[in-house]
């Protein structure tokens, strides 16, 4: 394959090409003139073709020199365009994203985080769809997703920035005896029946490890396809559900007539939530998004989500 020109030997022509002068054209380029013969020299070699004639009065494009001048004119527009659009991130960030984020998240917390976004980077789009994890970790694998919000942990060749840990409530159906009690111990949860979610979502993993804990029972003939499937399950007396906070916060409210939500003794049930990218991603904006995301969890969901450190 034939050589190509560099950039710099079209930058060079171009020069010359507008000041007529080798001198004029060195002296713009930084140069020394016997460096910019040489390098015109060469392109002209690359070219086959004589670019320029020297005369009394200065340098004359050649018929081939005229046309080389339009088209190497557009290659180095081109070439700094392209530098361009990678150098605005510095400032704001732009272009497009795609975005995965999981359902058991995505309702609940992205829209104060887009409004955040959009204000701060209106030059940016984000096309997000929402899937099970598994399914956005296949995505992510193969560049159908740029980044991911996930609870973690996610196997595979990723990078996970740690966002925050968000509790998980202990939700009953509004006349379970719990709700008469000021709170709830672990121990009255041996032998009780948990909900939760189908095993295609991180959360399902967490119940089942959490029953095996409390000694209760994981309920398997009915999995819940999304958080209000078993919100809606508890509800009609199923089972009892731990269900993440941000969407308790979103969806249940005191006065709710179908549950209720009973405080738990010990320690706090978390989950731990991340923005997660492919490990060889390289001048992402991910952890720009990451800390935006965190400024929103400290002033909408202070005291509510516990934030980590975003590594």
């Amino acid at each position: 394959m034939k050589e190509l020109p560099s950039l710099k030997q079209l930058e060079y022509f171009l020069a010359l090409a507008e000041t007529g002068s080798f001198k004029a054209a060195a002296e713009q380029c930084g140069i020394s003139q016997p460096s910019l013969s040489v390098q015109l020299a060469n392109l002209e070699k690359r070219l086959a073709r004589r670019l320029v004639e020297r005369s009394r009065s200065g340098v004359i494009l050649t018929p081939a020199g005229r046309e080389a001048q339009d088209r190497a004119r557009s290659i180095v527009e081109a070439a700094h365009g392209l530098v361009n659009h990678f150098a605005t991130p510095l400032e704001g960030l732009s272009g497009s994203i795609r975005f995965g984020a999981s359902g058991t998240l995505g309702p609940y917390l992205l829209p104060h985080v887009i409004a955040r976004l959009h204000a701060l980077h209106p030059d940016l789009s984000l096309f997000i769809r929402e899937a099970p994890p598994y399914e956005l970790a296949k995505g992510l694998a193969t560049g159908d997703f740029d980044m991911i919000l996930v609870q973690l942990p996610v196997r595979g060749d990723f990078r996970a920035i740690r966002l925050f840990r968000e509790p998980l409530k202990l939700v009953v159906a509004r006349d379970h005896p719990f709700v008469a009690q000021e709170s709830v111990s672990r121990a009255d949860l041996k032998d009780a029946t948990l909900l939760a979610l189908g095993p295609a979502y991180s959360l399902r993993q967490q119940v089942e490890e959490l029953a095996e804990t409390l000694g209760a029972r994981l309920r398997s003939d009915y999995e819940g396809t999304s958080l209000d499937a078993v919100r809606l399950m508890a509800g009609m007396g199923m089972g009892l559900a731990f269900l993440p906070a941000l969407y308790v916060r979103s969806e249940i409210g005191a006065s709710d007539k179908d549950v209720a939500v009973v405080p738990l003794e010990g320690p706090r049930v978390l989950r731990s939530v991340g923005l997660v990218t492919r490990a060889g991603s390289m001048d992402d904006p991910s952890l720009r998004i990451a800390r935006l995301i965190q400024t929103v969890v400290r002033d909408v969901f202070s005291g509510e989500l516990i934030i980590e450190s975003a590594s």
